[in-house]
């Protein structure tokens, strides 16, 4: 059996914050694998994920598949909106969230790993903060739509950029993206439907540029939706569950660890050929130029919904 093999490579997984989310998935599916696992997290909850973790409130969603529990070697405070210091506020710095934490920028991060560990292999931008999401295009402030252009697509840039130079030739980096970067997806707003949609054109231009420099692989996954907490902001994410149910071509919930496992393959080295692309794991949404499910087609069988069995 072909099998994805990562033992003696590690991994930085940028944007956890919880144990739900592709993110937590990812890191999952590529510890399942072998890999060594790093876990860099929003710096004004970095206290209450590593409480929920030691409380043993994640212990359920950390069993692997040989029955152990996911371990990480050292978790990062992340704030991946600033390059470095000089580029934070002073209200943010004296922000009571942010007591206590340093380092927390990205070029910070990029050196105490390299302080840490020297090398790695894996670099995952699971990051996506839009301040107007629920917001129609439209309605979007300037400041709204540059701060989630800033948080979910330029965050990929300046992660790439400072990691980079410390990742092993050969390695491998990976954005998450959704279909509203090339779909109408009314609700959506806010400007992440821009935002993810320059995300998966800078995929393109980083794949050549990153290739060439440091002999890397980039690649995103275009992912169907998932009730997860970050995606509960959005305002109508069970909508949208349940739109893609009944008219993807599989009619089924999409369950994170699919994209975890999808992920694992991008990032491994049976995906060395594979690069500047754009992996749909929506249950087949993306295809779909119809809504079967709409009162125009109501009375045609031919779009029926099928029984679903198993």
């Amino acid at each position: 059996m072909l099998q994805i093999d990562l033992k003696g490579k590690r991994a930085l997984i940028a944007g956890i914050g919880d144990d739900q989310g592709f993110g937590w998935a990812i890191a999952k599916a590529l510890a399942d694998a072998g890999a060594e696992i790093l876990i860099a997290t929003w710096a004004p909850i970095v206290k209450i994920f590593s409480t929920s973790w030691s409380l043993g409130k994640f212990d359920e969603s950390r069993k692997l598949k040989n029955g152990k529990l996911l371990e990480y070697s050292k978790l990062y405070p992340i704030d991946a909106i600033f390059d470095t210091m000089e580029d934070v506020p002073q209200d943010i710095r004296e922000n009571k969230r942010y007591a206590g934490l340093s380092g927390y920028t990205v070029s910070e991060v990029a050196k105490q790993v390299e302080a840490d560990f020297g090398k790695i292999d894996i670099l995952v931008h699971s990051l996506a903060n839009a301040p107007e999401v629920t917001k129609n295009l439209l309605d979007t402030s300037r400041k709204g739509y540059l701060a989630a252009m800033s948080s979910s697509a330029y965050s990929f840039i300046s992660l790439l950029s400072h990691f980079g130079p410390i990742m092993n030739e050969g390695g491998s980096a990976l954005s998450l993206s959704y279909i509203a970067s090339e779909r109408v997806v009314p609700g959506y707003g806010g400007g992440m439907s821009s935002a993810k949609a320059a995300l998966e054109s800078d995929t393109r231009t980083l794949a050549w540029e990153a290739g060439r420099k440091w002999n890397l692989r980039v690649n995103a996954i275009s992912a169907g939706p998932l009730k997860s907490r970050a995606a509960k902001a959005i305002g109508m994410i069970e909508d949208m569950i349940e739109y893609s149910k009944a008219n993807a071509p599989l009619v089924k919930d999409l369950d994170a660890d699919e994209v975890g496992v999808a992920a694992t393959f991008l990032l491994s080295p049976l995906a060395s050929a594979i690069t500047g692309s754009v992996l749909y794991v929506d249950n087949g949404m993306h295809a779909m130029g119809l809504a079967v499910d709409s009162l125009a087609l109501q009375n045609n069988q031919k779009y029926a919904k099928p029984a679903v069995t198993g």
